[in-house]
């Protein structure tokens, strides 16, 4: 086929064999990449699914409760292979709450299976407050809410899979906190052989940044042996 040209010609190019080979390599990796399997909810659930369970004992129960966490793992054996959550169940001898439980891990697992970062269901359910009040859990971390401490659970299975990541403190408050801590423990001079080493001191308040009772009076100051944070910066 003819074509006229009309204008003046201003430059050319000649097309190389290493710009054919470059456009097929990329051409192959869009095909690879179009084969990656993402979640979403029209996924089939595979006959077999990996999982943990995570017990739940708090004081507004007798029974303790047993959240478990099924996941699926895309792209097996590939460098995209990756192990996302995809559903969850909740069982316990008390079937007080029986009604409630059974919607939360609905909507819980389908939200799992629509896909995408569902890291934000942590602060969701950890921002549920009972108007009974709440508990403190083993270590002297508060929950304000069984559906708190139930996402308390699915954090730490997202942190076990690596959709989230533990910051935690710097080499510099890591220091502070443990110098801290060890003046406390040491101007109380009471420490036992049978002690709980990570328990905090008796008597220590809520912190308002960690929600751990590990708040105490240190060089005229309120300070929280946890993560840290002090009244005096």
């Amino acid at each position: 086929m003819t074509i006229r040209i009309d204008k003046k010609i201003v430059g050319y190019s000649v097309r190389t064999a290493e710009d054919e080979a470059g456009d097929r390599e990329a051409e192959a990796q869009a095909r690879e990449e179009d084969k990656v399997v993402q979640l979403h909810e029209k996924l089939e659930r595979p006959e077999m699914l990996l999982g943990s369970t995570y017990k739940i004992k708090t004081p507004l129960s007798e029974h303790a409760l047993y959240v478990t966490i099924n996941d699926i793992v895309l792209n097996p054996g590939t460098e995209h292979e990756v192990r996302r959550p995809f559903e969850i169940f909740i069982n316990s001898k008390n079937m007080d709450h029986f009604q409630w439980i059974v919607a939360l891990t609905r909507i819980i697992s389908a939200v799992f299976r629509k896909g995408g970062d569902v890291t934000f269901l942590v602060e969701e359910l950890r921002s549920v407050f009972d108007p009974r009040g709440g508990y403190f859990k083993k270590g002297g971390r508060y929950m304000p809410s069984l559906v708190a401490e139930i996402g308390d659970a699915i954090e730490c299975h997202l942190r076990m899979i690596g959709m989230l990541k533990d910051e935690g403190l710097d080499e510099h408050q890591r220091r502070l906190v443990e110098e801290k801590r060890a003046q406390y423990e040491a101007s109380l001079a009471r420490a036992s052989d049978n002690a709980d080493p990570d328990a905090f001191p008796e008597g220590a308040q809520l912190c308002g940044k960690c929600q751990t009772r590990a708040v105490v009076q240190m060089d005229g100051c309120m300070t929280c042996l946890n993560c840290g944070d002090s009244k005096c910066g």
